[in-house]
């Protein structure tokens, strides 16, 4: 027998009687328990039951109309009722119990923005755990650098696909030569947008990666080029005899206020033992080097970074291509927030297949 349920729109719940409990709740998740074997239905879930034609109709507690799937799903019960919908359905296909991230469906939910709890598969909302925290956006929907939430976040694009990204808080570390000195006062000079210095000890390069030999792969002593927010950090600790004013002042004048967040950044990494380096082709400020012990033994990057202010927002597309491009050559998109106080909250975006 197919049952019918009764939407009370006032209490935004579709309430389904008879064996409901034991037949939607007790053996595959669906709603909460009321007196009886009755319970409640949010919207998406009565949906997905009429959808999949377990509930034969939804009756509309007001005007005694009968709606079928098409007819409650043009009604739009429910704020991003379409998208929200698609993921739950996604979901549901891949074997996962899920509930509205609220009380009374689940016990304990997640805190933040959040649609869903997913349980892990073959548990549910009863079982007390939570295997993702899901916010649920259509690919127009911006989303403030504020308001990034440890969790996932899926992407409902304008052809239904969905695509779900793993994000959550990033605390780079490494042990990049952390007792390796550097030198005090190696000439150099001050080029139009880098900086050159002149006869420095081979392990500014070899040991602690520090710009480019001028002379390529091929030197005996390297004249080394450094990018001007490397030579901001090492004149700022006397390692080149230039003045750490004049060389920050370069840098806002061939790059504005950016120069002033990439400069924390990389400051931060450093002092993190994390190696920095340009990320230009990979179309990020950086790459970094957790573990680095020699140029010579040098491994692959491990992430990629981008540096914004922490009020930026991102565009989801933007989002998509960062990190489709750091996956595809094997790395982590991490942003870097930088506030008006220096402080930078980092932030890892990954893929997630559920």
């Amino acid at each position: 027998m197919t049952l019918e349920g009764r939407f009370d729109e006032e209490a935004g719940v579709v309430r389904v009687g008879s064996d409901a409990r034991q037949r939607y709740h007790d053996a595959r998740g669906y709603g909460y328990p009321l007196e009886g074997n009755e319970i409640a239905l949010a919207p998406i879930e009565a949906a997905h039951l009429l959808y999949r034609g377990d509930l034969e109709a939804v009756v509309d507690g007001a005007s005694g109309d009968r709606m079928d799937f098409r007819a409650f799903a043009a009604r739009e019960p429910g704020e991003k009722f379409g998208v929200r919908f698609l993921v739950y359905a996604d979901l549901r296909s891949r074997g996962f119990y899920l509930s509205p991230a609220a009380e009374p469906w689940v016990p304990d939910p997640p805190e933040g923005t959040v649609d869903f709890a997913v349980f892990p598969r073959g548990k549910g909302p009863r079982d007390g755990e939570v295997e993702y925290a899901l916010r649920v956006i259509g690919e127009r929907t911006d989303v403030p650098a504020g308001d990034l939430e440890d969790g996932v976040l899926a992407v409902v694009d304008e052809e239904s696909e969905i695509t779900y990204f793993d994000v959550s808080p990033r605390d780079p570390s490494g042990s990049s030569t952390p007792d390796a000195g550097l030198p005090d006062g190696c000439e150099a000079d001050l080029l139009a947008d880098r900086v050159v210095v002149w006869e420095p000890p081979l392990s500014l390069y070899e040991t602690t990666f520090y710009g480019q030999p001028l002379e390529g792969r091929e030197y005996d002593e390297p004249t080394l080029q450094l990018s001007l927010l490397e030579a901001a950090f090492l004149a700022e600790r006397g390692a080149i005899d230039l003045d750490p004013e004049t060389v920050r002042d370069r840098g806002h004048e061939v790059e504005g206020e950016r120069f002033a967040r990439r400069l924390a950044v990389y400051t931060e990494l450093r002092e993190r033992d994390v190696v920095p380096k340009t990320g230009y082709k990979f179309g990020a400020d950086f790459r970094t080097y957790a573990d680095v012990e020699s140029v010579e033994n040098l491994g692959h990057s491990e992430l990629l970074l981008r540096v914004h202010p922490d009020d930026h927002v991102f565009e989801p597309r933007d989002l998509a291509l960062d990190v489709r491009l750091a996956h595809g050559v094997r790395k982590t998109m991490v942003f870097a927030l930088v506030g008006a106080d220096g402080g930078i909250d980092w932030w890892s975006v990954e893929r997630l297949t559920p």
